[in-house]
């Protein structure tokens, strides 16, 4: 509820406005996963409301653990920045994680080092 405003009032008002809120419960974990990597939320909480038959998710909690997407990196991709550096499968497979997996930044930060 918001502060300073009347609880039993603010649920009239929600009422006349055709919202409802309610608590999702047993709720431990929430994590939201991104194209970079997994926000996870722990402890939370998470409010559900409903509005003209829209549902809309509030999430509550503490500050997120933000975990990094693994990059795949394909033995192709390794084999071909180990012949163009002239280094090792293992040192070319760290170029690539470094460069997140672009080829031609790897095979430029070993050569140019």
């Amino acid at each position: 509820m918001m502060p300073g405003v009347n609880p039993k009032k603010m649920k009239q008002m929600m009422k006349q406005l055709g919202m409802k809120m309610e608590d999702i419960e047993g709720v431990e974990r929430v994590v939201i996963h991104t194209t970079e990597g997994e926000y996870v939320f722990e402890p939370a909480e998470v409010v559900v409301t409903t509005m003209q038959g829209t549902k809309t998710y509030q999430l509550q909690g503490s500050e997120p653990v933000f975990t990094p997407k693994a990059i795949e990196i394909p033995d192709d991709d390794v084999q071909l920045v180990a012949e163009q550096a002239q280094v090792s499968h293992d040192e070319a497979r760290a170029a690539l994680k470094e460069a997140k997996g672009e080829i031609a930044e790897a095979i430029i930060r070993l050569t140019s080092a």
